[in-house]
């Protein structure tokens, strides 16, 4: 039955529950009296001694065999192939792995790494066991790779309990190659942990998701004065997502995580309960981005007082929400998003914008786009310059520019904070702008001033 002493004690208290007992039929014990438990004890005692003795002795032959360099099993790493008792060289798939550790020292990124290896149809290992059956043949995702490039079988060694020893079969790379691979993985595994860092510091981190059951992301983009940006991103328009998508794959949805935290800490604010300081999103569980709304799933037992009941937190959710409910021990409810396509991904709009950030934003972008135009000697407001003008390099800096060139009337209500209440500062970014002034104030519900 067993030759674990534990593992034994624990059968006896389950038979003992059930009022069972164990009789050996061959032998004269059994667990109903103390000298039978006593004579079961002794033998189960020289069983595990004997258990234990044989595992050391495998171990034991297992570290030496390898001390000596001889293969001792496991998964046949991709270059080699199995010969007798050793790992011998396969030409073709030795030069795919010299590729793989030059390639990786070209792009620095186990990711861009990983996308080049699948457009040039370069996969793991592939081997039959012994069933007949193909296994490997997979496409490589970042955490291969770095395993693949760690691995010191490469230079001809075998590992065992962080140590290496001199192999029996032959190296595929050489040293200098080697090291500066591990250096560079090294030195990019920092800054790895810092994003990893500041992923675990956004409040909904595994908790976001698109309407299609992606996973949103925390995803980083840096401006002027190193200003860090932060979103939420669905899988797919990431690069690993992207790498691993398939044709079928709906497109996602992107979001501004500051933008969506501030609009879900104002409008569920009042679900807080009293006392001490909340924060809200402890009490989140998931978070479901749609084309409209967001809709938000809460544990009932973080946002109940010791003195409140369920009623009470479903009053104040249908106030937020009136279709809001009480599923289990969950409160389900929604809230308004209206977000506006733009491209192949939904960015949030000005329902994640109050009044404040709105008028800064709209002024902003009208400041940005008069110091393109200076950059690219186009400003209306220096046309001596013109002589000298050069084109926009990309699509981003053509959008605003746009904006530089709007009526006068219009710039200046955006930079003084007149535009209209709820204007989207993405309409200012559309195509379909007019390019008379008239028809440019119908389009943004301005009226002329003088």
């Amino acid at each position: 039955m067993t030759r674990s002493l534990t593992d034994f004690a624990r059968i006896v208290e389950t038979f003992d529950n059930n009022k069972a007992s164990f009789v050996s039929v061959t032998q004269a014990f059994n667990t109903t009296n103390s000298m039978g438990r006593l004579t079961l004890n002794v033998l189960l005692s020289f069983a595990q001694f004997e258990r234990e003795v044989t595992g050391e002795r495998i171990r034991d032959k297992i570290a030496a065999s390898m001390a000596r360099g001889i293969w001792m099993g496991g998964s046949i790493p991709k270059g080699y192939d199995l010969g007798d008792r050793r790992l011998d060289v396969n030409p073709i798939e030795a030069e795919q792995i010299r590729y793989i550790f030059k390639r990786y020292l070209e792009l620095n990124s186990l990711v861009s790494l990983a996308k080049d290896l699948d457009q040039n149809n370069i996969r793991s290992k592939r081997w039959t066991a012994r069933s007949g059956k193909e296994r490997g043949g997979y496409l490589y995702g970042p955490s291969g790779l770095s395993y693949l490039l760690r691995n010191r079988i490469y230079l001809g060694e075998i590992t065992h309990k962080d140590k290496s020893y001199p192999g029996e079969h032959d190296a595929i790379i050489d040293t200098d190659l080697f090291q500066q691979v591990q250096d560079r993985l090294a030195a990019n595994h920092h800054k790895f942990v810092q994003r990893r860092a500041r992923s675990a510091a956004c409040p909904l981190h595994n908790k976001i998701f698109d309407a299609h059951g992606q996973p949103m992301r925390p995803s980083f983009g840096y401006g002027r004065g190193k200003k860090i940006y932060r979103y939420y991103v669905s899988d797919t328009l990431l690069p690993l997502g992207r790498l691993k998508a398939e044709s079928t794959t709906p497109l996602g949805d992107r979001l501004s995580a500051e933008r969506t935290e501030r609009f879900l800490q104002d409008r569920l604010g009042s679900l807080k309960p009293d006392g001490p300081e909340f924060e809200i999103f402890k009490a989140i569980k998931r978070v479901m981005f749609s084309s409209n709304k967001l809709t938000v799933t809460f544990q009932v037992a973080a946002l109940i007082d010791t003195n409140a009941c369920e009623d009470t937190l479903l009053d104040k959710a249908q106030q937020i929400d009136p279709a809001a409910k009480i599923d289990s021990d969950d409160l389900v409810l929604s809230l308004d998003a209206r977000p506006l396509r733009r491209g192949k991904s939904v960015r949030s709009t000005d329902c994640f914008l109050d009044a404040p950030e709105q008028r800064r934003v709209l002024a902003e972008l009208v400041r940005t786009s008069h110091r393109k135009l200076t950059e690219l000697n186009a400003s209306p407001l220096h046309p001596e310059m013109h002589e000298h003008m050069s084109t926009p390099i990309n699509e981003w800096t053509r959008e605003r520019i746009a904006i530089g060139l709007l009526a006068p009337d219009i710039q200046r209500a955006l930079l003084t904070g007149k535009a209209p209440l709820g204007l989207d500062p993405e309409k200012l970014l559309s195509r379909d702008m007019p390019l008379d002034w008239e028809g440019q104030r119908k389009f943004l519900g301005m009226k002329h001033a003088a």
